[in-house]
């Protein structure tokens, strides 16, 4: 191909280790990019990957993005701004006398919400975090607005100002998070602070708890409101700087950003909802197998992904997505929608070391990151990752590493592995890298029971997807020994988080908090649902979204009397409700309840309430089509490059295996393990006794004897 001839979708997703491109068009075959991220200027290694992928379809980076016509983009600027609490100095304004909330967290669980297990164990030593804003930068204001929204004391505008003043000029704060009490049921006194805040400080960075979190629970409104200030700014600046990037290389269109709960928001609001743009990457990665997950045919999913520095685990059951009930990032709780996805801090670049009070081996939640990374890089690392025992069995070639890009420095991992992990433990390496590389699979297989068995669901009637960089090299063992149908390794395995973006759809969610208990009136319900579909139809067509490609989705939150647990549930008709509509979402209220809780947990008979109405706004944006190959012979001789030892788990040891170009691999074709086939990207494993064959869309399908 020498010029650009039709309109791409390219979609983008930075990672902790690596940058992912995906480039699509009518006609024409998914093109794949990957580079290394580059922190802080993750720009870099965002046009890096673009670069990547224009390589491989013989244009210029320029050419391509000009003949873009939809840019998508995935990232973890703000996880990892709030993780390293590297941002700016951040305010809070909140009603007079509550200013200890954010410290007082939600009681004794703030000491060890989001500590791992092996913090968790010792609670006398556990406290809470140190919250994003300093508590010299937490200002009281008189004002106070009851449960109804009523005023019961007025905005006193004149300490508000002085608050305002003494955070910005005396205390040099770049953003300023306003919650007070009740604020969603009236937001007046939010409002007109940040009307302040503007105009006495117009460059400081505002977020108000009415607009990002509209609903009960003063910690994490409180909470959420602090992180959206936190990481608005720093959205500000790097969207603004990527769509800067982006138009100097040709390209004019409009640039989405994906949301973790599996939506696209334009870049002009996503900065204001920073927020919903964390663990972005994972919820595109979800979403990635679900829409492979349909057009195979298949609705129960595991979805896995192993990366540069985490696994990750989610379940899509009868094609329905599960959703976080309270999420929580590093230690910070947050209210927002976000898909459920589970993970530990185990990947490719997670650090391999010794426990210094027993010796036994572990693997992360340190990781080598991008930079230095693994030993193998060549690039400084100089502790032992995931990625170096890998290395270590065989499983990766060093020659032709990321398509050849990149050549592995075996003998400097060989030393180092040896003198801080093998020798310490009395074991040869090889020994000691197989022990490690079990310990791997068993962490996975581990955190998938967490996220099935552990929760009602049963591998055996799943389909396993297996993505990211690692995970492919990892899933033949864990998916076995969970039992799963069989195993889909993506075409796009390796940059299945980017595939995941061109398979999203504009999401706007909204909220309405109540306190209904029965009789309900179908009329009230009718009219609040009525009010979100007039904003958000609006909403939907200024970004140019006709009422043709929109889907209003209807919800509410209900609960058991005296409960503080809600379960969302769908309902089933729109337009007016009647009493028979209210009948039916009692109804599925119920199931729900007993599906999550148990069978015969519900008990209509204590009574049913509704505290959050909800709204989901989507705006279809098509996909460029997947085009299937035609399948062609079983033989797949013609993609072996030969064989070499690697480590095979039945014989226990290292043992020849097949080695396997998938480039040059045919829908059709056939291979039995021990096999290894190298992608331009990634690898993936066969273990003895399985089969893989790939299908018409280029996946690589591993089935067991």
């Amino acid at each position: 191909m020498s010029e650009a001839a039709n309109e791409y979708v390219v979609a983008t997703d930075v990672g902790g280790t690596c940058t992912d491109t995906v480039v699509f068009a009518v006609g024409e075959p998914i093109q794949l990019g990957k580079a290394l991220s580059t922190p802080p200027n993750f720009a870099d290694g965002v046009m890096a990957s673009i670069a990547s992928a224009a390589h491989a379809m013989d244009l210029s980076t320029t050419d391509l993005l000009a003949a873009t016509r939809l840019f998508i983009h995935g990232t973890t600027v703000i996880d990892n701004a709030i993780l390293t609490r590297q941002g700016p100095r951040t305010g809070l304004i909140t009603t007079e006398g509550f200013e200890d909330t954010l410290l007082a967290t939600r009681g004794p669980y703030g000491r060890w919400a989001g500590l791992s297990e092996e913090g968790i164990k010792h609670p006398i030593a556990t406290d809470r975090a140190e919250p994003l804003v300093d508590y010299s930068l937490i200002r009281g204001v008189p004002e106070r607005i009851d449960y109804k929204g009523a005023v019961i004391r007025p905005l006193d505008e004149e300490e508000a100002e002085r608050a305002v003043r003494y955070l910005v000029n005396d205390k040099g704060v770049e953003a300023i998070a306003i919650c007070f009490l009740w604020s969603f049921k009236n937001a007046d006194h939010e409002r007109r602070v940040a009307e302040i805040v503007q105009r006495v400080a117009h460059d400081t960075f505002v977020t108000v708890s009415s607009a990002v979190a509209p609903i009960p629970g003063e910690y994490e409104r409180t909470s959420t409101t602090v992180i959206n200030a936190f990481g608005g700014r720093i959205a500000h600046g790097y969207l603004t700087d990527m769509k800067r990037l982006l138009a100097g290389y040709g390209y004019d269109g409009p640039l989405l950003v994906m949301q973790g709960y599996g939506g696209l928001l334009p870049a002009e609001e996503a900065v204001n909802r920073s927020v919903g743009m964390i663990e972005c990457g994972p919820a595109a990665g979800v979403l990635g197998s679900k829409y492979l997950g349909q057009l195979m045919g298949d609705l129960d999913v595991i979805a896995t992904d192993m990366g540069g520095t985490t696994f990750k685990a989610a379940v899509i059951e009868d094609g329905q997505l599960e959703y976080a009930r309270n999420p929580i990032l590093g230690r910070f709780h947050y209210i927002a929608p976000k898909i459920e996805v589970v993970s530990i801090g185990a990947g490719g670049g997670s650090i391999v070391s010794l426990d210094p009070r027993t010796g036994a081996p572990r693997i992360g939640p340190r990781s080598a990151g991008a930079d230095p990374g693994p030993i193998c890089y060549g690039r400084g690392g100089t502790e032992p990752t995931l990625t170096d025992v890998l290395l270590l069995i065989g499983y990766l070639d060093p020659d032709i590493f990321l398509g050849g890009t990149m050549t592995l420095d075996v003998d400097t991992t060989r030393d180092i592995f040896t003198r801080t992990i093998a020798e310490p433990m009395g074991m040869e390496p090889d020994a000691a890298a197989i022990g490690i590389y079990r310990i791997a699979v068993a962490q996975s297989t581990d955190l998938v029971r967490e996220v099935t068995i552990e929760r009602g669901v049963d591998p055996r009637e799943c389909i396993l997807h297996a993505f990211g960089g690692t995970c492919p090299l990892v899933c033949a063992l864990f998916g076995e020994e969970l039992g799963v149908k069989r195993i889909v390794v993506p075409y796009a395995a390796a940059v299945n988080c980017a595939f995941g973006l061109v398979s999203a759809d504009i999401v706007h969610e909204y909220t309405d908090a109540v306190r209904l208990r029965p009789p309900f009136d179908p009329d009230e319900l009718t009219g609040i649902f009525a009010r979100m579909e007039t904003r958000a139809t609006e909403q939907l067509q200024l970004e140019g979204i006709d009422e043709r490609r929109m889907r209003l989705e209807r919800s509410v939150d209900l609960r058991f009397a005296r409960q503080v647990h809600e379960v969302t549930t769908p309902v089933r008709d729109s337009g007016p409700l009647d009493d028979s509509a209210i009948e039916r979402l009692i109804g599925d209220f119920e199931s729900l309840y007993e599906r999550k809780f148990g069978k015969g947990s519900s008990y209509r008979g204590a009574g049913v309430e509704m505290t959050l109405i909800r709204l989901t706004a989507r705006g279809f944006i098509t996909p460029p089509a997947i085009e299937k190959v035609p399948q062609g012979t079983l033989d797949a001789s013609a993609a072996k490059t030969g064989t070499r030892d690697v480590f095979v788990d039945a014989s226990d040891g290292f043992a020849p295996a097949d080695i396997y170009d998938f480039t040059r691999l045919a829908p059709g074709n056939v291979l039995t393990g021990p096999a290894v086939i190298h992608t331009p990207i990634t690898t993936i494993v066969v273990q003895q006794d399985q089969t893989g064959h790939v299908d018409e869309y280029r996946n690589l399908i591993i089935e067991f004897a």
